[in-house]
Parts: C-alpha cells; structure tokens; sequence
C-alpha cells in the first residue's frame, strides 16, 4: 500500500501541527486501510503579533516549492491568524497562491478556510470561540470568520502572546474555559482557534458536554484535507465535525 503524503507548512515555533495532525491521521488507520507520512516545511515566526505574521506568510511560497520537491498529496498551511491578519477571504487567495508555486497539481488546504469552510459544512450561523491570542488578534480573528456570514456571539482571549508558550498550554485547562464562553444560541463552539492551542486530548470530552458541535482549527484541517483527497471525513475521538455518522 502507498502511503498519502501529508505536506505541512507550519510556523517555526508551532509544537502542536505536528503533534494532533498525525495523531488524527494515525487515529483513523485504526478504522480505514489508508496510511499517512507526514512531511514538514517551517516559517520563522516566534511571536504572534501582525508584523510576524505577514513576514511569516510571505515564506509560505518557499515552503510549498519545497513541499512540492516531496510530490506529497496534499498540502496544509496550519497557521490560522497568519491568514486571518492579512484580511477578509484571504485563505482562497493564499491557496491559489500555493497551489501555483507548487506547480498546480497539489490541493492545498489553510487551516483559516478549513474552519469557516467546516462551519459551513455545519450550517453554524452563529459561534463562540477560545483564543490563545492577545484581544486584538482574536478580535481579527472574529472579524474574519464574521466576514464569511457567521456571527460571534462570544469569544474568550487567553492573551498568551509567545508561540512557544501556547504550544504548552494545558489542554485540560480547556474543560473549564469552555464553561466560562458564553454559549447560549449558538450553533457551534471553536474549542481552539489556533492550531498551536493544544486541544485533541479534550476536544471528545468537551463535545461529549455540549449538545452543539466542537470544533477547532487542528480538527477543521483533517477535515478539509481528508476531503480534498477524495476519503471520507470520519476520525474517531475528535469531535462532531470528524464524526463517523454512516
């Protein structure tokens, strides 16, 4: 069996892309005969603030030429707010971008449009979201999603401005922030806007306590690219959205 090959472009401070992505991927081999490698391109970034951000975006080309060199399968630039910071709709400019750096016959998948696209697919009109971001940020981060037709209700910012130290914050520590977000006449809860902000160990917990959908970043990636490679979308323990509803 040839395995599918997983490009990831990931910010040079980003611990958790390469953690939870694979840790989805290796969970679904468990229940479908598909096998996955993972193969990494970085962005230097150490601290979220906008600067960083569009010094990193511009190094996302580098990284799809150098992915596209793997001949992987697919590509996923997992860096949510880098997308988000450079305005409205911004994730379908960036991925025709990489698309054609690569040399046109790579999909590739941003973690930014997997989310309000895996909203969509949800039919979630109005949201709360969990932010690791200083407010600024996450308040673009809201703007963004808000611009593609879904209204934030709440959000809570954790204001952890340092790459490195989001990548450490505890998981567990979600369970009670999500009772802390305002959830009321929503449709859907981001556990994590943020593909540093580790989650997967909770996110099956915390959908297990609510009666609307959990998602974050990480989850809406595996999401996106599983479907963008042809393969049903179904990982077990990772929320509503890779749910196996058959």
């Amino acid at each position: 069996m040839t395995a599918i090959r997983v490009g990831m472009i990931v910010p040079s401070s980003n611990t958790t892309m390469e953690t939870e992505i694979p840790a989805m991927l290796r969970a679904r081999e468990e229940i479908r005969a598909e096998r996955f490698t993972f193969h990494s391109s970085r962005m230097r970034m150490r601290h979220v603030d906008p600067e960083q951000l569009r010094e990193m975006d511009e190094q996302s080309l580098r990284c799809a030429v150098e992915l596209a060199d793997a001949d992987v399968d697919v590509m996923a630039y997992a860096c949510l707010v880098a997308i988000m910071a450079q305005g409205a709709g911004y994730h379908r400019a960036s991925q025709g971008n990489l698309a054609e750096r690569a040399g046109g016959n790579i999909p590739v998948v941003t973690s930014a449009g997997a989310l309000v696209e895996g909203l969509g697919h949800l039919g979630a009109r109005k949201i709360s979201v969990i932010a690791p971001y200083m407010k600024p940020l996450t308040q673009t981060v809201c703007e963004y999603i808000e611009a593609e037709g879904v209204e934030v209700h709440d959000s809570i910012s954790l204001e952890v401005s340092d790459n490195l130290a989001v990548g450490r914050l505890d998981p567990a520590d979600l369970v009670d922030v999500a009772k802390k977000v305002d959830t009321s006449g929503v449709d859907a809860l981001v556990l994590s806007a943020c593909v540093q902000m580790p989650s997967l160990p909770v996110v099956q917990r915390i959908q297990d306590a609510f009666d609307i959908p959990v998602v974050t970043a990480s989850v809406a990636t595996v999401w996106r690219t599983l479907r963008v490679l042809g393969l049903d979308p179904v990982v077990p323990g990772a929320g509503w959205l890779l749910a196996d509803r058959g």
